[in-house]
């Protein structure tokens, strides 16, 4: 995998936005929108702080917030041209922006490509339409398609960014959108659960009894089973929950906000799997999993929640953890008295009726080949079974 690259984030909150939509208030997480003539000084002093350590790693300018491509094209390139000087003399790679799908025309993607912009990220949101129109977006899920393709077509680095819990959305609308979104094969995704800000014409609804964010429950619910998926379709997932802050705490209002959401999603994933395997394997003798060393947390779940779950459910006096380098991440292995068995995380992406058969194995050794699935449902799952 690629070394991700050391990103400047310049926030232009609202800046081309034609639609105010219902979930948005971005200066509860931004307030000031810098100028352009700021935006060059910003990067002087950005730089300057960079570790030298770091120094062999790619840098990018990343404009967030707004829609940078439905502003006019003069305000664009006047941004734009505070980041050429770096470009030109090597200090900087490279140039990122998040814009809206309905303003990614041949003309726009022409001015990007002049002015050293690599990857755009596309705020998605949902791919279902009714989900669209109350949410206010303004586009359709065809305008999404339309523009991923064309993007890819150009050579960009296309992302996409998606929310659960909009207002009409439902987990089968969530998860529809999902499967659309690996079709399309961008390069990666960003997702997190709808919240009410203060401030958000959102929070006008909410207060009316007429939206109810998800519980942080449901949420999790939700990516649990949309991110096998992903994985499942080598969609990069690049962040999972909004990135903690004090100015996002103090605007929110409801909804399912946790600053470690990513981890509770992983951990309710590892559960899962843990569950899955215990129910067909138990023999009596005590369970030891095995897993990657950082995937210990997500396995053992916040304050060992999942080992106590566990435990309970299936009677078990102790359940036994090791870790192991030779372990692919995102994989976990059950060693019992009857044999060894290993689930792949993708499995959870399969049909029910495919759950049906692990890899059993006399030897440890025999479950950790190369990139070879771990299991036999891993490897029905990867040939779209």
């Amino acid at each position: 995998m690629a070394t991700r690259p050391l990103i400047i984030p310049v926030f232009l909150p609202h800046l081309g936005c034609r639609h105010h939509c219902l979930f948005c208030n971005q200066k509860a997480i931004n307030r000031e929108i810098p100028s352009p003539p700021s935006v060059r000084n910003f990067i002087k002093r950005a730089l300057e702080r960079f570790p030298v350590h770091q120094e062999g790693r790619n840098r990018q300018i990343a404009f967030y917030g707004g829609s940078f491509t439905a502003m006019d094209q003069e305000t664009q390139v006047s941004y734009l041209k505070e980041v050429r000087p770096f470009l030109s003399a090597g200090r900087i790679d490279s140039v990122r922006l998040s814009t809206r799908p309905d303003a990614l025309d041949e003309e726009v993607l022409t001015v990007l490509k002049a002015h050293g912009v690599s990857t755009v990220e596309v705020g998605v949101q949902s791919m279902a339409d009714e989900v669209l129109l109350l949410s206010e977006r303004g586009h359709r899920a065809e305008d999404t398609v339309s523009a991923v393709l064309r993007l890819i077509r150009w050579g960009f680095e296309v992302g996409v960014h998606l929310m659960s819990g909009l207002p009409g959305d439902t987990c089968d609308d969530f998860l529809r959108s999902i499967d659309q979104i690996v079709k399309l094969r961008p390069d990666f995704i960003r997702i997190h659960p709808a919240l009410v800000l203060k401030g958000a014409p959102l929070e006008t609804l909410w207060r009316a009894g007429k939206y109810s964010p998800l519980s942080l429950n449901q949420a999790v619910e939700w990516l649990k089973r949309g991110i096998p998926k992903l994985e499942k379709g080598t969609i990069r997932i690049a962040r999972i929950g909004l990135q903690p802050s004090e100015e996002l705490e103090a605007h929110l209002l409801a909804g399912p906000y946790h600053p470690a959401f990513h981890q509770l999603v992983d951990s309710a994933i590892f559960y899962d799997m843990a569950e899955h395997m215990l129910q067909d394997n138990l023999d009596g003798s005590p369970p030891v999993f095995v897993c990657y060393p950082k995937d210990l947390s997500s396995l053992r779940g916040q304050r060992n929640e999942n080992l106590m779950k566990l435990r309970e459910k299936f009677g078990l006096e102790d359940i036994r953890i090791e870790t192991n380098e030779e372990v692919r991440k995102g994989s976990l292995i059950l060693k019992t008295s009857s044999g060894i068995f290993s689930m792949d995380r993708q499995c959870l992406a399969a049909k029910e009726s495919t759950r049906d058969k692990f890899w059993k194995s006399g030897s440890f050794s025999d479950l950790n080949r190369g990139p070879e699935k771990a299991c036999l449902w891993a490897g029905r799952c990867s040939q779209g079974d």
